[in-house]
């Protein structure tokens, strides 16, 4: 009760004393990779905006922000920590301007704002409890109760390697997540294969295969039962087969760690394209693959394609890149020197960490996915809500060595896929041109991870009639947009026949649809599944019967 009379005279004391230091903006070193008249220019316009900022805070007249790190009531409500909220977003704003005006290539300019930035958002003053009235209002509102618990949540996060992002109590995989009925029917050291009860009386007569990352456990297309993609292609009226890929350890001794990108293709996506063919008696099924899933599954179908096998009677790609030209922020990280430390890491054997990816992915949207949770669960001492979608993101897998360090480069660094001939797997030359059964092509407008002009690139490697649809959101978002929540956006146009090169020119010619983009997938797919037929007794076959119930043994196994 006796506190609040205390801070204010202490806010007052420091608030006048800010406005104080702060009339005249800080000396600037000369940037020697800045032009002289350039940085004259950008710090011309910090000083005048300083000096306004400054002049308004002695006034009483900063507006709110809108920047939801200083968005609240507590920061409105405090001029000296609005102040600092405003000079700190003044000086990103130079920075970034800085950035934009160094006398460098583009690739390092990009590796050089992705550094600048990472800094300023680290360094926010919203960051520190010091700085922060929100948090210090919590801290006096609980007699410090929350200093303890963000205490107790940091030593626990240190202890497990990386922040939590969800309330993971309330989740487990196969109880609430990963529910969706089927069987294991296959498995060998790199996958487990799923066959999923048929949720109709009848069924399609061809079945689609789905393949997602193995960078990622395969649930983020069966979250729960009122977002689950999986479900979604049940009901309506497909047998649905999935693969589970091995999450290998550091404690395995069967040579996981040695696996090769020839491995994945030919015992991975091939093996099960075979067995789907051989439960289903189909000689041609649908296939379907996610990110670095549908990077996998086009290059076997090229694969096969060049054995004179058309096992797959249509291709949907989910966020896909068969063409590595443009990698968005990712582009950041990927040069030889990278690829050959990798190479040398990893090459003959060991693993890629899922914990070091996934810490790659958070650093590519900090804000959101460190910095909002470091605020949150230290300087608040909060747990963060139950979400599956971040449950199921902390749950990422490791990789062998060997099959990462060859992705890596001849995708990212040499983009070897898109040229014919090129590349070889399982001894045998690559060229995706081949591949001309009738294509669903999906991207996200807002994807980090795989631009939506990627996406659109692959529509001129397919010689088979490509749909192209593009939603809203972001890389997973964009994806897992069930009907049922009525929300977001996808666009199309009425008629595929044909797709113009530039995708610009693709999406000033498409049409905004509101809501989910599942129902015209849904909608093509059935066009290529065959008549319906009496759904079968029982999963699997004789020569592969059932083993053990979905979501199966390997989606269980963590890595972090």
């Amino acid at each position: 009760m006796h506190h609040r009379p205390v801070l204010a005279r202490a806010h007052n004391k420091v608030s006048q004393g800010v406005v104080v230091k702060a009339q005249n903006p800080p000396a600037w070193p000369l940037p020697v990779s800045v032009a002289p008249d350039a940085l004259s220019g950008i710090q011309a316009d910090f000083s005048q905006e300083w000096r306004r900022v400054v002049d308004a805070a002695g006034k009483g007249e900063l507006t709110p922000l809108s920047d939801r790190r200083f968005g609240s009531a507590a920061w409105a409500g405090s001029p000296q920590h609005l102040l600092m909220a405003h000079l700190y977003l003044l000086s990103a704003r130079a920075l970034s301007r800085m950035v934009d005006a160094v006398d460098a290539t583009e690739p390092l300019r990009e590796r050089l704002r992705f550094s600048v930035m990472q800094w300023v958002d680290a360094m926010a003053p919203s960051n520190f409890l010091a700085f922060n009235p929100d948090a210090q209002q919590k801290l006096v509102e609980s007699s410090g109760e929350v200093l303890r618990n963000g205490i107790d949540n940091l030593m626990r996060d240190l202890k497990r390697g990386r922040i939590q992002q969800s309330d993971e109590t309330r989740f487990e995989v196969g109880v609430n997540v990963a529910v969706t009925p089927g069987g294991v029917v296959y498995e060998n050291d790199l996958l487990q294969l799923i066959q999923y009860t048929p949720a109709t009386s009848t069924v399609h007569a061809r079945p689609l295969l789905i393949v997602p990352p193995c960078i990622n456990k395969f649930y983020i297309l069966d979250l729960q039962p009122e977002n689950s993609f999986v479900r979604h292609a049940v009901e309506a009226g497909h047998t649905v087969f999935l693969v589970s890929w091995r999450n290998p350890l550091a404690s395995d001794t069967d040579g996981i760690d040695q696996a090769t990108w020839d491995d994945y293709i030919e015992r991975g996506v091939l093996q099960a394209i075979a067995v789907v063919r051989d439960i289903s008696a189909q000689d041609q099924i649908n296939t379907l693959g996610f990110c670095v899933g549908g990077t996998m599954l086009g290059a076997a179908l090229a694969l096969a394609a060049a054995r004179g096998e058309q096992p797959s009677a249509s291709l949907t790609l989910l966020t896909t890149m068969l063409d590595f030209r443009e990698t968005g922020i990712l582009d950041v990280f990927v040069d030889e020197n990278h690829a050959a430390l990798r190479d040398q890491q990893l090459g003959a054997g060991g693993l890629m960490s899922a914990l070091e990816l996934a810490n790659t992915f958070a650093f590519l949207r900090p804000n959101e996915l460190v910095w909002n949770y470091v605020v949150g669960n230290y300087l608040k001492g909060e747990t963060p809500p139950p979400f599956d979608l971040l449950y199921w993101n902390a749950d990422s897998t490791n990789l062998p060595g060997p099959f990462f360090a060859w992705y890596f480069r001849n995708t990212y660094l040499e983009n070897n896929l898109k040229v014919p001939g090129r590349v070889k797997t399982c001894g045998v030359p690559l060229d995706l041109t081949q591949l001309d059964m009738p294509a669903y092509l999906f991207g996200s407008r807002e994807d980090h991870i795989v631009p939506w002009i990627s996406a659109y690139a692959t529509t001129a490697l397919l010689r088979g009639q490509a749909r192209f649809v593009l939603g809203a959101a972001g890389h997973v978002a964009g994806v897992i947009n069930p009907p049922a929540k009525n929300k977001r956006s996808y666009w199309a146009r009425d008629s595929d026949a044909r797709l113009p090169g530039d995708p610009h020119a693709w999406l000033a010619g498409a049409q905004e649809h509101a809501g989910s983009w599942w129902p015209d997938w849904a909608d093509w797919l059935s066009g290529h599944a065959g008549p319906k037929v009496k759904k079968k007794a029982r999963l699997g076959n004789a020569r592969y019967p059932v083993t053990e119930p979905a979501p199966g043994r390997y989606v269980r196994v963590r890595a972090v």
